[in-house]
């Protein structure tokens, strides 16, 4: 698994904290920053790893600011992105299983840092279900392409 990880300054020191997890982990990830905690526009660091995620050049995308709601509404823009905003292990669950989200939005401001890396592993591990599930993910597909 390879995974694209980006946030704003909002969420610089959560990101470092899940990029610390996935070393541990031993998932492949690449940071899109930024590298400093100086002010930043979110969509300039949702779209690359959207676009990355789309591309099939990541499995999966994390994205990371204070809420976790502007980085979820850029990412989910790009066709072919389910980009789910999650703050508590169920939604985590849930939207693997159900949506088969492929990239995960969190605030900083909104959750701990303990939480946010158990939500990170619970969405890691979570494979999606199909059966059901798949012709309402393919229903979202169709919107796009409307």
């Amino acid at each position: 698994m390879k995974i694209a990880i980006s946030s704003d300054h909002g969420g610089n020191n959560l990101r470092k904290e899940i990029m610390t997890l996935l070393e541990e982990l031993g998932i492949n990830y690449d940071d899109f920053g930024p590298q400093s905690s100086d002010s930043v526009d979110y969509p300039d660091y949702a779209l690359p790893v959207a676009e990355g995620v789309a591309s099939g050049k990541y499995d999966r995308g994390i994205l990371i600011c204070g809420t976790g709601i502007g980085m979820s509404i850029a990412a989910n823009k790009v066709k072919g992105i389910r980009c789910a905003l999650v703050h508590d292990l169920f939604s985590a669950k849930a939207t693997r299983c159900h949506n088969n989200s492929n990239v995960l939005a969190m605030g900083e401001r909104v959750i701990g840092p303990g939480l946010a890396l158990e939500i990170v592993q619970t969405w890691l591990s979570t494979e999606f279900e199909g059966g059901r599930h798949e012709r309402r993910v393919e229903k979202l597909a169709e919107i796009e392409n409307d």
